[in-house]
């Protein structure tokens, strides 16, 4: 089955891609670097061409917040115009648990905008919303810092790690379309200092974590829900305790 993955060359993307092939599916990583451009068009057509499935997982280069919102927009807009065209069967879109829950953070803005393109279009699809990646905790905490401090909201959150999510949109490429989200989320709750706090540690920085509730996460300010997946989330395994030490070896 011929699997069209937009943003193959990313963190997801390269990990999705290496799953697929070796379920012995025919994968096309559609990104700049193989001469597919989602704003422009240039090369979709080509690279749906005989497609059943396509998987979304490509990120804005810019996090501006209008910058952001015209990527996501243009991008889904342009890519779902040219699935339709294709005949693709389904549509999976990687977004993110809270997506419509903090509008005061332009990316969750156009993550949710970005929805409701996949949800208009008449392409059977599977949204899969996860959590926040361990693989982001370093620019979390660059993000909150001044100086040697770092303030960082107690707020609660489940992240996990890229190969979980990975593995599930895996799973849900390969499954029916539902036509609703699943949300994904890691095995541990954690308050959002507490990560930070842990993830210094164990890099031996010596900048200091201090939990402010007023603290922005990239522009909102966060509660006991902002981040954190509704009843029954599927569940990723891998501990931040284990990322962490692969991390430092």
């Amino acid at each position: 089955m011929k699997i069209v993955v937009v943003g193959g060359a990313g963190l997801i993307g390269t990990k999705l891609a290496r799953k697929l092939r070796r379920k012995g599916h025919e994968v096309i990583p559609a990104a700049l670097g193989t001469g597919v451009n989602s704003i422009t068009s240039e090369g979709l057509d080509n690279a749906l061409s005989g497609a059943e499935i396509v998987v979304d997982v490509a990120n804005s280069p810019a996090f501006e917040d209008d910058a952001v919102l015209s990527f996501f927009e243009t991008s889904g807009r342009n890519l779902l115009a040219a699935e339709a065209a294709a005949g693709v069967r389904l549509h999976v879109g990687l977004s993110i648990v809270g997506a419509d829950r903090l509008p005061e953070c332009g990316y969750f803005r156009a993550k949710l905008a970005q929805e409701n393109l996949i949800r208009a279009s008449k392409i059977p699809y599977t949204i899969l919303r996860a959590t926040q990646f361990f693989e982001f905790v370093g620019a979390v905490v660059d993000s909150s810092t001044d100086g040697q401090i770092v303030r960082l909201s107690p707020a609660l959150f489940q992240p996990m790690a890229s190969d979980d999510v990975a593995d599930a949109l895996a799973d849900v490429t390969l499954a029916a379309p539902i036509n609703r989200v699943v949300e994904l989320a890691g095995p541990e709750r954690f308050s959002l200092d507490e990560f930070g706090r842990r993830y210094l540690t164990a890099t031996k920085d010596r900048r200091k974590v201090v939990a402010d509730i007023h603290a922005r996460y990239f522009g909102a300010e966060l509660n006991d829900r902002s981040l954190m997946p509704g009843n029954n989330p599927w569940l990723g395994s891998v501990r931040f305790e284990d990322w962490l030490r692969r991390l430092s070896q």
